[in-house]
């Protein structure tokens, strides 16, 4: 079997205002609520806002809020409010900063994938087991699925989405809006020959392929991108639906295949971004802790109160990003309330920093030519290592894949 499957894609009738519509993805400005509390007011009562679960949210009357969830993506189908494409669909995210992604909308196999496991589909940043019950508990009730993960292919010789995008005006265009709050813009055509495409990324990825690039022939097809406990969710989700399955159920089952946009790591405005991280609760002690702590010929920068201050870090970005992460979490747990969270954008963290009375902890930037020998080897990078773009430019809801019967 494929490791990628034909979908049956969802997407919103011409009717639909899609600027309300789509909305950014749950895991963004998770210290900054009057973002959200500022896109509630505005989305009105059809958006992909009230069948996903802001992580902002996530401590205040949870299960209510799962419950309408899952009865408003119920009610939406109900309603007619969908149209149905059987295909992929090529995607054109332009954004605020003049940047543009390309992607292709698809879905792939979750028995390819374990977090755990060297499979086709590999896991590029530690998963953090503590974050998965309450997305789990989002998840294993909900008949629709959206997304906001991103796949990394290796195609260097740009040989599968871009030739695509070149012939986009003989594709029938499906959608195209700008996006609420400084998302830039986003325009869907549909692809009618994906066994076509499944058939060269098969090829791409095939054994001799891959020993040629990496030195081994180990499956690796697609790399997560964005979204890696997003979709070990859907993993863990599966595994436990498909014990109450027959054998012939499991096969086809909507469930088993998880959507996705697949981006090719070598699109030139694929820019890998560092996930900044500001530390609550801590002061200069913090500050001293960590200069004492980090070694190495690099720098990087922590401010405090609008004061800068450097720290020595490894010269390789993967291992520094361990290094500065490892220290954290060693800390964390020495001063009561301390707590971190993960910013994308200089500006921002150090809004939230100053906001908050935290330290912000400047990152470095993660080498994207480096990713796939460096995940080829088995290793794994440091959870929010790194970001593709900033904030506003991740992946914003747009279509739908229904998972279960309602």
């Amino acid at each position: 079997m494929s490791i990628i499957k034909v979908p049956k894609i969802l997407i919103p009738k011409d009717n639909i205002d899609l600027k309300k519509w789509a909305v950014i993805a749950c895991d963004q400005f998770t210290s900054q609520r009057d973002y959200w509390d500022k896109l509630d007011d505005y989305c009105g009562e059809i958006s992909t806002l009230r069948i996903t679960y802001p992580e902002i949210y996530l401590n205040e009357d949870r299960d209510n809020r799962i419950k309408k969830i899952n009865s408003t993506m119920k009610k939406y189908l109900q309603s007619d409010i969908f149209k149905a494409v059987d295909g992929f669909i090529l995607t054109v995210r332009t954004t605020k900063y003049g940047r543009k992604r390309v992607g292709l909308v698809i879905s792939f196999d979750l028995e390819q994938y374990d977090y755990t496991k060297q499979l086709a589909v590999r896991a590029t940043e530690a998963t953090v087991p503590e974050r998965l019950p309450v997305r789990v508990k989002i998840r294993e009730k909900a008949c629709l699925e959206l997304p906001h993960a991103l796949l990394l292919l290796d195609d260097s010789e740009k040989s599968i989405i871009e030739p695509l995008y070149e012939n986009r005006d003989k594709l029938e265009k499906l959608y195209s809006t700008e996006l609420n709050n400084d998302g830039g813009s986003i325009e869907g055509y549909k692809v009618e020959n994906p066994q076509e495409i499944i058939a060269k990324i098969e090829n791409l990825c095939s054994g001799e392929n891959l020993k040629k690039k990496y030195g081994s022939d180990k499956p690796i097809t697609f790399a997560v991108g964005d979204g890696n406990h997003s979709i070990a969710t859907a993993k863990l989700c599966w595994d436990s639906l498909k014990k109450t399955l027959s054998p012939e159920e499991r096969a086809n089952h909507p469930a088993r295949f998880c959507l996705c946009e697949l981006v090719n790591l070598y699109e030139e405005d694929l820019i890998f971004e560092p996930i900044h991280r500001v530390v609550f609760g801590v002061g200069q002690e913090f500050i001293d802790y960590m200069q004492s702590t980090l070694k190495g010929k690099e720098t990087i920068i922590l401010n405090y109160n609008g004061k800068d201050f450097e720290c020595k870090v490894d010269k390789n970005s993967a291992v520094a990003i361990g290094q500065i992460q490892g220290a954290i979490d060693k800390y964390l747990p020495t001063v009561s309330g301390a707590e971190q969270d993960y910013v994308h954008g200089t500006n921002h963290t150090l809004d939230v920093a100053k906001e908050n009375n935290g330290v912000a902890v400047f990152m470095p930037k993660l080498q994207k030519s480096d990713l796939f020998k460096y995940i080829s080897t088995g290793k794994i990078l440091t959870r929010k290592s790194f970001s593709m773009g900033e904030a506003e430019e991740k992946r914003y809801y747009l279509e739908c894949k229904q998972i279960k019967e309602i």
